[in-house]
């Protein structure tokens, strides 16, 4: 008798479990996850880096130092054009603005009467201080009437000024460049309240590089008749 063999069944075949699509595991979709949370983690963390590099910026400049940069020719020789300076915020906390010193400060009232901002900032060497007196005759600046020996200027002044009293709280400014300069010769006295700092370093250009020490002038004692 012979024996029927039977087809297999179509269900069971290979061929029809290949075509089945292979679902994902649970371990799959579990390790997505940690990538994802991964890079959100990085960029929160750079961003918070960022902002902790911002701060720290802030604070440095409105408390400690400032970048600054010379637009004129004030200040010629010994600053030119296109020099850029580091200005220090915290001296002047601990000690008065001394003879000799490079300040940076902003526009006095009397300068700010032409249309002067306090956003711009001038930048003048301290010549008297509170107290004494300041004139300008014969190419020749005198404090206390005493002529001041000017190693750093450019030219010795083309200008008379008769002898001022510098008021307590005040100073007298002027720039190295005598004949180019808009200083207390002009508009009078500094307060020292509108001092933002001292120009101590000059960082550029590469060739100029460095430290701004201040050159007190030296008087010349004179005898009265």
């Amino acid at each position: 008798m012979a024996v029927e063999k039977k087809s297999p069944d179509k269900d069971l075949s290979k061929d029809n479990l290949a075509d089945e699509t292979p679902l994902k595991s649970k371990t799959d979709s579990d390790q997505s996850l940690p990538k994802s949370k991964g890079k959100w983690a990085a960029l929160v963390e750079n961003l918070r880096l960022i902002a902790i590099a911002l701060l720290i910026a802030a604070v440095v400049r409105i408390f400690i130092a400032e970048p600054r940069y010379i637009p004129s020719p004030s200040m010629v020789p010994t600053l030119a054009v296109g020099d850029r300076l580091l200005v220090d915020k915290i001296s002047y906390r601990l000690h008065p603005p001394k003879s000799g010193d490079i300040v940076v400060f902003e526009p006095p009232p009397q300068l700010q009467d032409y249309g002067y901002t306090t956003r711009q900032a001038f930048i003048k060497r301290v010549i008297g201080l509170p107290g004494q007196t300041v004139q300008v005759s014969q190419g020749t600046v005198r404090v206390d009437n005493k002529p001041l020996q000017e190693p750093y200027i450019l030219e010795s002044p083309q200008y008379e000024m008769p002898a001022v009293q510098i008021p307590p709280g005040s100073l007298f400014v002027m720039g190295d460049n005598r004949n180019d300069s808009n200083d207390s010769h002009v508009w009078g006295f500094l307060p020292i309240d509108n001092i933002i700092g001292k120009a101590t370093f000059r960082f550029w250009p590469w060739p100029r590089v460095s430290l701004l020490k201040p050159q007190e002038a030296e008087s010349t004692s004179v005898k009265l008749k």
